[in-house]
């Protein structure tokens, strides 16, 4: 005697109504960072797959919404998530029937937004899917499971950040992660680090640094820097060009680090600054960091990095003490 087993999907339960099925079915694709869209290209293709999984279940071709714009974009926070507030957008509008993903509580990892994402279904009369089944946020029980679905997502999150940063700091405190260099440093497909061997790139930090010492003043060695066409160089860190020299403007900030950055003493750092959510700006992912004093650093390792060599005198002490603050 055969047993033919149900899936989830097929336990229905009657949630899906030609009220639901009048108005567009929404799969959501997402995955965290651009290398797991490269290192799982199955979950992307099971993800795609989801719209004939909408078909099966009622819904034209036409009338199914693939979102995929936050493929590589990470789960968490909602303000960079171009393809996230388009989902929220459209179930808001009221054109939205059924939302449909791989894994549901996945959509927003914190408590906050995806108990948001929960009510705004629930108002908008929009059902969620995941290959467990089809949800009615509206119901008690379905909206006690997702809730919990959501939960275990955040908790999940805290967990698996929590294990990257310990090994993060652990490499830090070894003087081994691998950390943005000022000009002037190369680091060497081996890993080792040391001076730029482009002699135009050292006249150059050998310059601001001399500037600094007879104009005191940032504005100053700026000015005349920008006044004598002088740029910086600098490596590449990303993409195909990455490791290559380019020339580029000095700018305050940029000449500002260089003069603060405690590489030049040789001295190995990570830690100096933290990120305050109230100064982010939204579009701009690397602001709202802030300087930590520096008895807060989280690693300071003298004598790691090749100091930068300084001709003697009280100048030469005035660098040194400037690239070792904060």
């Amino acid at each position: 005697m055969s047993v033919t087993t149900t899936a989830p999907w097929d336990r229905l339960d009657g949630k899906i109504q030609p009220s639901h099925r009048d108005r567009l079915a929404v799969v959501y694709i997402r995955q965290s960072t651009p290398q797991q869209v490269l290192d799982h290209a199955e979950s992307t293709r099971l993800q795609y797959g989801l719209k004939q999984r909408a078909v099966h279940l009622g819904w034209a071709a036409s009338r199914v919404l693939i979102i995929d714009e936050d493929l590589g974009h990470s789960a968490s926070g909602s303000v960079d998530r171009a393809g996230f507030q388009r989902l929220v957008s459209e179930v808001g509008l009221d054109h939205v029937g059924l939302v449909l993903g791989l894994e549901m509580s996945r959509l927003a990892r914190r408590s906050l937004e995806w108990h948001q994402l929960l009510e705004l279904c629930a108002l908008a009369g929009a059902l969620l899917a995941d290959p467990d089944g089809v949800y009615d946020p509206a119901e008690h029980n379905d909206r006690l499971l997702l809730g919990l679905k959501g939960t275990i997502s955040e908790a999940e999150l805290h967990l698996i950040k929590q294990r990257l940063w310990n090994g993060r700091i652990s490499k830090a405190r070894r003087g081994e992660l691998v950390v943005p260099l000022p000009a002037g440093y190369l680091r060497l497909p081996t890993g080792e680090i040391v001076r730029d061997p482009d002699e135009q790139v050292q006249a150059v930090v050998h310059l601001v640094f001399d500037l600094f010492d007879e104009l005191a003043t940032i504005n100053a060695v700026l000015s005349f820097l920008v006044e004598h066409g002088i740029q910086m160089g600098i490596r590449m860190r990303e993409g195909p060009e990455r490791g290559q020299l380019v020339w580029r403007r000095p700018s305050r900030v940029g000449v500002q680090n260089m003069l603060r950055h405690p590489a030049y003493a040789g001295v190995y750092v990570y830690g100096r600054s933290r990120l305050d959510p109230r100064r982010r700006q939204t579009g701009r992912p690397f602001t709202g960091r802030v300087r930590r004093p520096r008895e807060d650093w989280l690693v300071y390792l003298p004598g790691i990095l090749p100091a930068w060599p300084r001709p003697g005198g009280s100048g030469a002490s005035r660098r040194r003490r400037t690239a070792a603050s904060p």
